[in-house]
This record gives C-alpha cells, structure tokens and sequence, in this order.
C-alpha cells in the first residue's frame, strides 16, 4: 500500500525535476536567473515536504528555540537546597594518612541537584567583589578567617599575614586591592562583645556585606552557664536585628528580616566538637566536657539566634563538620585543622549564590 509519504515525495518530484528540466532549456545560458529559479523552485519543494516528515519540523522548531546552557556557578539555587549544604563525606588524603585532609559533598541526590561546588580563588573574588567582610568572635572565628584568606590570597603572601592575624587576642585588618574586598576580624570572645559591636554598626555609615560571628568556648571555661549563655545569645539576636529593624524587629517565617533595608548575610560559627581527653590543662577538662558541650549547644537552638528557628544567623555547623573530621584533625581537642574550617568557607560561599539569587 503506497502512504501519503510516499505520495508526497512522488509529487515533490514532478514538481521539482519537470520545471527545472525545462527551465534549463530556456536559461542555460543566464546562469543567475537559472539558479535563482532553482533555488525557489526548492524551497517550494521543502514547504510541501515538512508536514510528511514531522521529525524534520520538531527538529528546526526545536534548534530555534533552544538557549544556551548556564555556566554552573550562576544557576539559581532554591532556598530549599540550604538544609543540604553540610552534607559532605571525609575521606582521608592518603592510605597512610593520619588525618583525613580531604572533604566533599556527599554524592547524594540533594547534594547533586543543587550543584555545590568548591569554589576557585577567581571565583571566589568574583562573588565577594567590593564587599565588606567582618568576622568577630574567639579563636574559631580566627582560623575561619585564616581560611578565608588562603583562599583569597596567594600563598606566597600568607606567612606575614598569618603572623598578624594570629597576634595574641587583638583585632585584624586587610583589604584586598584587586577585588575591592575588605575583611576585618574582631576579637570577641564573650556574647556582650558581639552586642557591642552591632551598636557600633548602627553609627557607622555602612553595613558589613556579610557577617560571620561566633561565642561560647571563653564562657564555657570561665563562667560555665549554659543558661546565661543562651540569655546573651538572645541579646546578640536582638541587636543584629536592630540593624534593619531598630523599633519593632520582626522575622518572616524563612527567617529573613522583614524590612526594606537590605540585612548583612549573617553566618553563626557553632562550637567546635571538643575531645576532652586531648584538652592541655586540667581545668578545661573539667569545664569543658560533653555534657557541659551539649547543654551550650542547646543554648544555641533555644536561643532561636539561627534560621532554622526564626532568627538572623546561617549556621556554619563546626561541631557537626570536626566530628566528621574527626580526632585526628585536633592537636589540643578544641582546634581542628584547616580543612574544617575550609569546608565551612565553602559552606559560607555556596549559601551566599544561594540567598544572593534569592534577593535578586
């Protein structure tokens, strides 16, 4: 039985070969005028062709209205990916290796179709070009800002800045001129240094463009009251959100500050795991146990200063990230190797191209 493909192309055929047979006859010799009908000839054919060939049509329809693809680092992540930004594996950087020095994310389904990625130093300065960064808080949110920087910076120029940054209990300044990136880290041991420098924000003329800060280790050896520290974890909340909101501060549900005025991004650096055995002097393994750890910790949930309960601050969870690191990447069971805190810089950066799409 002869189909209507097989009709089409019989007819497209007398159409195409018997005019062009003749017109080549009569205009042999005006080449132009001889291809100029050829040419319009075939088009006619290809118009009667297409509809007995619907692959063909899809085809153009779909070469037409294709776009190119993104490059990876721009594609708009939903908030809904923040939950799966600590899901990683450890493994270790060798088989004889005694620490585990290498990370990444666990290859689960969340983590895949969310796109995270170690972010490179050009990319990184990209993200964070021309923006003011401040860190405050006690030797956790100094070795975050020795991440930062290792990132930022090229290793030849670390020694002499490693050297000042790790100045015994005093402040730190840089900018990075290429990029326009201004970092500060305050020494801010106890939860009222971080509430004072907020009040010192509001006078200021500008506001960080992210803020990291961290507490709890100092009043966990030297005042011991998971109670009052969650009380002045709430003060701390309360002034981060006099930053946008100075009379009535009110939080929307995502816990993004309900307000006009653009907020800092705000990330919470949580308490590291401690290994109470490893801890060098006799009254830190008194004080700083895991039953005193996970009552600071409670502190911090009840406290509600962290998205997840309404409040301001991401949370880099160190406690959750030197646990999968594990014993072997402390040497005093308090202070983990720079690959913890590099994990939670990386952390930091994908949660900024994620609540950067979402405040375009």
């Amino acid at each position: 039985m002869v189909g209507p493909a097989q009709v089409g192309v019989l007819a497209a055929c007398v159409v195409l070969f018997v005019p062009m047979g003749m017109a080549g006859w009569h205009l042999s010799r005006n080449k132009m005028l001889f291809f100029s009908g050829a040419l319009f000839i075939t088009l006619a054919v290809g118009v009667h062709l297409t509809p007995y060939f619907p692959s063909l049509s899809q085809l153009l329809l779909s070469s037409l209205s294709s776009s190119p693809p993104h490059h990876p680092l721009h594609l708009p992540r939903p908030s809904t990916c923040l939950p799966f930004l600590h899901r990683l594996s450890w493994l270790p950087s060798s088989p004889t290796a005694s620490s585990p020095a290498l990370w990444q994310w666990a290859p689960s389904a969340p983590t895949l179709s969310c796109g995270f990625q170690r972010l490179s130093r050009l990319d990184a300065s990209d993200l964070l070009n021309g923006s003011w960064i401040l860190v405050a808080g006690d030797s956790q949110a100094r070795l975050f800002v020795l991440a930062l920087l290792r990132l930022l910076l090229d290793p030849a120029a670390m020694d002499p800045v490693e050297a000042d940054l790790f100045r015994r209990h005093s402040d730190y300044h840089i900018a990075v001129a290429d990029h326009g990136i201004k970092l500060d880290f305050v020494w801010a041991p106890f939860e009222p240094n971080l509430t004072a420098i907020f009040r010192d924000l509001r006078t200021g003329p500008r506001y960080p463009d992210v803020l990291v800060l961290g507490s709890g280790l100092w009043h966990m050896l030297h005042v011991t009251n998971s109670s009052e520290y969650g009380e002045s974890l709430v003060a701390v909340k309360k002034a981060a959100a006099s930053l946008v909101s100075p009379v009535s501060p009110e939080f929307g549900l995502d816990g993004i500050l309900a307000s006009s005025v653009q907020p800092p991004h705000m990330f919470w650096l949580g308490l590291p795991t401690l290994v109470t055995s490893m801890l060098n002097t006799e009254e830190k393994r008194e004080r700083m146990n895991r039953t005193v750890w996970e009552a600071y910790d409670r502190g911090v949930g009840e406290s509600k200063i962290l998205k997840r309960s309404g409040g301001p601050f991401l949370l880099l969870n160190i406690g959750l990230l030197s646990r999968g690191c594990g014993r072997r990447c402390t040497a005093d069971g308090m202070h983990y190797d720079g690959v913890v805190y590099e994990a939670a810089l990386h952390i930091m950066l994908n949660a900024l191209l994620i609540e950067s799409q979402q405040r375009i």
